[in-house]
């Protein structure tokens, strides 16, 4: 299964209570944070909410272990 590398590139200082809400979601807090999660829609949709905030990389099943 594909997963991701989501990490924290901007403060969530001045974001709306939602959009920290998502940062929460996808284990992430501070800037430069990083979290590695399934692909799946569910994560798509909360990365979907927070672009401006985060980047995301795409890992084959060997990078991720």
């Amino acid at each position: 299964m594909a997963q991701l590398k989501v990490t924290q590139v901007r403060s969530a200082i001045g974001s709306k209570p939602p959009q920290k809400g998502t940062l929460r979601s996808l284990g992430l807090g501070r800037i430069g944070k990083t979290h590695v999660l399934p692909d799946t829609a569910d994560v798509r949709g909360q990365i979907a909410r927070v672009p401006h905030l985060i980047t995301v990389e795409e890992l084959n099943s060997e990078e991720a272990n």
